[in-house]
């Protein structure tokens, strides 16, 4: 009997991608270029398609009066991505998995809804993004551009097979394509310095407070602290304190470095507005309506190729991101791995249904509005990721010396705090509103505001004061550790009978061999199995009489007969239908056989869902071991 505990389930995040890239370089070139990447995955969200919306509004209302917004939201987001990018580099957890960690189930809930809330936000105002730059360059219909987007999902799932590197190398090539159209945007506005410059005094008053709001959700996108979290543990690092600390030098380098660069795109795009619109008497209310008047006011149709072009870069680019951020929360928060191009699929499909019928109702003119709501859905977000992340990276228990300094938690609590009081005035002003507007529905509105009013400020109360709560009322909800002694019988399996499925491929030889030996070893018997799946054989099944069903039928009992001559038994079954997996699992339950020994065809993924993914339907289907033969043992 052997005697031993239970080593709890500590799954990565991105396992894909996780520790892919070496950093143990010799030059301090080559090491700063290995950690390089993940805060400019990041930052690509700090440009996309919700901030071109919320700096055009900003500029073509107020001028330069809200420059001082995005100067001190991403002065904010330079100090919480730098704190996320520590958190996943010394715990090796990102925030997700944290807060899964820290909480019980009945907050771990909400944290993750709300946060995927702000992630279909985020991807509605890409997917608009992108259909909007579609219209603008093509002429494609704004309705039809929003779901030509949803085809982006085989794009990404094409291009993270090919690892994290990749991806990071096409962003970093979006984003610098999307900064120098910015660049000459500017050079033909040619705004003057002083005034630009006076932006930069703080100046608030109640009718830019709400697009203010917007562009600090636009800014600091709370999935975005989950993401990089999780994006700096693809680097490979040394577990020594050094290594780590090195580790966090490097990114808080990455990280200054990519998001200065997106406030000066963010700031040309606002600079613009203001210079070209404001400055003209000009009201937008359309990011298309920027487009057009770009090239009459600048005297060049350059200026509105540019736009375009940076406005489809944009929305392509954080799309990748976002999926990457979707699926951290969903491993982190529920411990649910989807496929990513599923996961993107519904990711997708949630944001598109609200633009669609925005579109349709509405026609254009709900883009704008919708682009700014979605900026402001993610603003109202950011606190139930903010104060954790602060809480998690104080932990000296959790960080150790990496345990955020006083300076740092007092820099971290007064943004919380900003963001929380804004947020606290935008949510006043949006209510009053809306019961002003409600009639005779007033009473239902108030009952609603009241409800998740409560719900959402007990949930803020509970993760800003969880660490001072009483150590029983943190554990409630919480599930009961498993008793640590475990007892292990060894067994023996007994492999009397083995379903062999064959696919006349060069595998075969490898399956065959390696399941004959299981079956000399066990005394047991073999079925060798194969699904003729032509036309002739979906069309009259067994009565297919063609030259390829007896080339089937004549190879399957070749290799029958050979094994029968080793003292192996062996038995040939041919089958016809136009679904193998199908087949496979009702012979399987039919024969009831201890072991299925299958092959790997060596589909990628274009493949698979073009040919089907045999091996994952059968394991699923079936309730006994599949044995998977890979590919690469043929080479051995």
């Amino acid at each position: 009997m052997i005697r031993t505990r239970p080593i709890p389930r500590r799954p990565r995040s991105l396992p894909e991608v996780h520790g892919t890239v070496t950093t143990t370089h010799p030059s301090i070139w080559r090491r700063m270029f290995a950690f390089a990447g993940p805060a400019y995955l990041v930052s690509v969200g700090y440009m996309d398609p919700g901030n071109w919306a919320t700096d055009l509004e900003g500029g073509a209302r107020f001028g330069y009066q809200l420059l001082w917004v995005l100067v001190m939201s991403n002065a904010m987001a330079i100090l919480l991505q730098t704190l996320s990018a520590r958190l996943g580099i010394v715990t090796g957890r990102d925030l997700a998995q944290a807060c899964a960690d820290t909480y019980p189930q009945f907050v771990n809930y909400p944290l993750w809804f709300l946060c995927e809330i702000a992630i279909a936000a985020c991807d509605m105002a890409e997917l608009l993004g992108a259909a909007i730059a579609l219209n603008l360059l093509f002429g494609i219909p704004l309705l039809w551009g929003v779901f030509i987007t949803a085809a982006d999902t085989l794009l990404l799932l094409a291009l993270s097979n090919f690892g994290i590197r990749l991806i990071e190398g096409i962003v970093l090539s979006m984003v610098t394509v999307i900064a120098g159209c910015m660049f000459v945007e500017i050079w033909l506005a040619k705004p003057a310095a002083g005034e630009v410059l006076s932006g930069l005094k703080p100046h608030l008053t109640p009718e830019s407070l709400y697009v203010a709001i917007a562009m600090l959700g636009a800014t600091v996108m709370p999935h975005n602290l989950y993401l990089h979290s999780a994006l700096v543990q693809t680097r490979r690092i040394g577990r020594t304190t050094e290594d780590k600390r090195r580790a966090c030098r490097y990114n808080l380098l990455d990280s200054t470095i990519a998001l200065n660069g997106a406030l000066l795109v963010n700031a040309a795009i606002l600079i613009l507005a203001a210079t070209v619109f404001y400055k003209n008497g000009v009201v937008v209310t359309e990011i298309q309506q920027a487009h057009q008047l770009l090239a009459p006011l600048l005297g060049t149709t350059l200026a509105s190729i540019a736009f375009g072009v940076a406005l489809l870069l944009s929305g392509q680019s954080s799309t990748m991101t976002g999926t990457m951020a979707g699926q951290i929360v969903m491993e982190g928060f529920l411990h649910i791995r989807m496929r990513p191009w599923l996961r993107r699929l519904i990711t997708r499909l949630v944001a598109i249904t609200p633009a669609a019928i925005a579109i349709s109702a509405s026609g254009d003119e709900a883009v704008l509005p919708l682009l700014i709501l979605s900026q402001v859905v993610l603003s109202m977000q950011l606190p139930f990721a903010v104060i954790p992340l602060l809480h998690f990276t104080s932990d000296r228990q959790r960080m150790g010396t990496f345990a955020n300094p006083g300076w740092v938690r007092a820099l971290g609590w007064i943004a919380a705090a900003i963001i929380v009081t804004l947020n606290l005035r935008l949510a006043v002003q949006t209510v009053a509103g809306w019961l002003a507007a409600a009639g005779a529905w007033r009473w239902v509105v108030q009952v609603l505001v009241v409800v998740f009013g409560a719900a959402l400020a007990g949930l803020l109360v509970w993760v800003t004061f969880e660490p001072w709560l009483p150590a029983r009322l943190r554990q409630l909800g919480r599930a009961a550790a498993p008793p640590l002694p475990v007892e292990l019988e060894p067994r023996t399996p007994s492999y009397r009978t083995i379903l062999v499925p064959l696919d006349h491929t060069e595998m075969d030889r490898e399956v065959v061999s390696l399941a004959a030996g299981l079956a000399r070893e066990h005394g047991g018997r073999l079925y060798l199995f194969h699904v003729e799946e032509d036309v002739t054989s979906q069309v009259y099944g067994e009565l297919s009489e063609t030259a390829e069903v007896e080339a089937g039928r004549q190879y399957l009992e070749e290799i029958a007969q050979a094994l029968r001559e080793q003292g192996v038994d062996a038995q040939a079954v041919l089958c016809h239908s136009r679904d193998p997996r199908r087949e496979i699992v009702r012979f399987a339950r039919q024969t009831r056989p201890d072991l299925v020994v299958m092959g790997a065809h060596g589909h990628k993924w274009f493949q698979d869902l073009v040919f089907g993914d045999t091996i994952d339907a059968v394991r699923h289907a079936l309730g006994v071991p599949v044995l998977i033969v890979p590919e690469a043992r043929q080479a051995r």
